[in-house]
């Protein structure tokens, strides 16, 4: 198969019990906190066990303000199309566009006829759905003048008034394994959501191959089906077998699902709060940064028969800042500001690589993966500066708890600490991830293509290692500072001089790579 080119998302699948709903409700916020994109819940309305699903997805998005919420899938036999389609809509609109739309034709047939649910056969759950389908577009079709009209087999609609409208276009997407509900997947949904564990070896590539074909069939772009795969597994420090293992073996898995099966949405079946992070912290950065670096590898040239040539950048002494010239990727200049009294390491020992050839050119796809180390760096920054926006806020916080509100402001104080652990937490290990790759496939490759860039290479590595001390030490603070409301200082000194490490090295890296990537086509 092949990479649709989808961006990557990465989302939880909780489990909505109602024997400690507070937890279910903490799981949830908690994937917000540590960066994931999505929080799904299984929708089973006979399951006395279970919180009902629209209820908790309503109370859920009141609890979070970023991460995008979906069934997983909405149970359609007892979920009536048109009454879904407008709570789809309002919970979409109350959230601020957060809302997706995951329908399965139904299972548990026993236990649906239960709870008053008609039992259908598998080809008349394939065309129901596809009845419910329409329903739900044209109520959400708010514009179109008349009424929703639908005469099917199973849903009648007869001039229903249209709307709300929801906030954005939501996404349908179907659970489908059987070549029915995949052709319908293809002609009529925006995406395909099945179970790695319901799947055979193969079931992936076939399943896109009818998706395709029906979505070409129906004048469509096999591009508009999002592919999304519910997954489960254990991190461990050692292999033991697919999605067992350590974060970096998860990523390489992964990272082949999407550029081979072209998978772009990733749904992590756990509540266990540290397969969370670990799974936003350390597996979906990774992931991300494999998948873009494949797909710099394999982007096509550009279309113009003489693409624009740039010229390399003059010659460097050992401290400039940026490649000057006409050079099209320009590194982030090191500001000098320093936050620390501490110093990590000297940075006047710092060597320098070989002076570009002035009259070398460059295509914009030669310089591409430089231009992406940036952007890779850019986001680390943006991050940093997230991590000491939260340090104030949480010690502002505590300088305005009042001793008539102390038990409310203590409970605060609380929450507040243990998102910026969480955060800081999720921060370092996306630090390490980007380390990782580069000590173990970057750096290998400037080497080998060109040993004069040793000596910087070994330095960068040295102040890998170094930083990681420094994250050390974050954690240490973070400690602390949990324990004890006094610790602030102490975790903002620690962060301060991770700050100063961080983005001088970040600069060093650029200035001295950025050339070096495209003169040697390494992506």
């Amino acid at each position: 198969m092949s990479d649709y080119g989808h961006d990557l998302v990465f989302g939880s699948f909780v489990t909505p019990s109602a024997g400690n709903p507070d937890r279910t409700v903490g799981v949830a916020v908690l994937a917000e906190q540590v960066g994931l994109d999505l929080v799904t819940f299984q929708d089973h309305p006979y399951q006395p066990a279970f919180l009902d699903t629209w209820t908790l997805l309503s109370f859920v998005a009141a609890r979070t303000s970023r991460v995008h919420l979906a069934a997983n899938v909405t149970n359609l036999p007892l979920r009536p199309p048109a009454v879904l389609a407008r709570s789809v809509a309002s919970l979409d609109l109350l959230s601020d566009g957060r809302i997706s739309l995951g329908l399965g034709a139904g299972a548990f047939w026993d236990a649906i006829e239960a709870m008053g649910g008609r039992r259908l056969t598998p080809g008349q759950g394939v065309r129901a759905l596809e009845e419910a389908i329409e329903v739900v577009r044209q109520l959400w079709d708010a514009e179109t003048r008349g009424g929703v009209r639908v005469d099917g087999e199973f849903y009648r609609v007869v001039g229903a008034k249209r709307g709300p409208a929801p906030a954005h276009p939501v996404p349908i997407w179907l659970g489908a394994y059987k070549p029915r509900m995949l052709q319908l997947t293809g002609r009529r949904a925006d995406g395909w959501l099945p179970s790695l564990g319901y799947l055979q070896p193969g079931d992936l590539s076939k399943g896109n191959a009818i998706i395709d074909d029906a979505a070409q069939q129906a004048g469509r772009s096999p591009q508009d089906v999002r592919r999304l795969l519910n997954i489960s597994g254990e991190f461990s420090a050692v292999g033991r077998g697919p999605l067992n293992g350590p974060a970096e073996q998860w990523a390489e898995e992964l990272a082949e699902l999407a550029l081979v099966e072209g998978v772009g949405t990733f749904i992590l079946g756990s509540d266990d709060p540290d397969d969370l992070r670990r799974f936003a912290g350390e597996v979906a950065p990774a992931v991300r940064e494999l998948v873009a670096a494949e797909r710099d590898r394999g982007a096509a040239p550009a279309p113009e028969p003489e693409p624009e040539r740039v010229t390399a950048s003059p010659a460097r002494s050992s401290h400039a800042t940026a490649s000057g010239g006409t050079f099209a990727v320009v590194p982030t200049p090191d500001d000098g500001v320093r936050r620390s009294e501490q110093q990590v390491w000297d940075e006047s020992t710092r060597p320098t690589g070989p002076a570009p050839d002035p009259e070398r050119t460059y295509t914009p796809q030669e310089q591409a993966t430089g231009a992406h180390l940036v952007q890779i760096h850019d986001g680390l920054r943006a991050e940093l500066a997230q991590i000491h926006d939260l340090i104030e806020q949480v010690a502002a916080g505590e300088i305005d708890a009042g001793a008539a509100r102390s038990h409310i402001n203590t409970m605060t104080m609380r929450q507040n600490r243990w998102t910026l652990g969480v955060y800081c937490e999720s921060y370092c290990r996306i630090v390490t991830t980007h380390h990782t790759i580069e000590d173990q496939s970057l750096f290998p490759r400037l080497r080998a293509r060109d040993p004069r860039l040793n000596p910087v290479v070994d330095r960068l590595e040295q102040e890998h290692h170094a930083i990681h001390d420094v994250l050390e030490g974050v954690d240490r603070a973070l400690v602390a500072y949990v324990a004890s409301p006094d610790g602030i200082a102490e975790l903002r000194a620690a962060v301060d001089l991770l700050t100063d490490a961080l983005l001088s090295h970040l600069s060093y890296e650029e200035r001295e790579l950025v050339e070096p990537l495209a003169r040697l086509g390494i992506a």
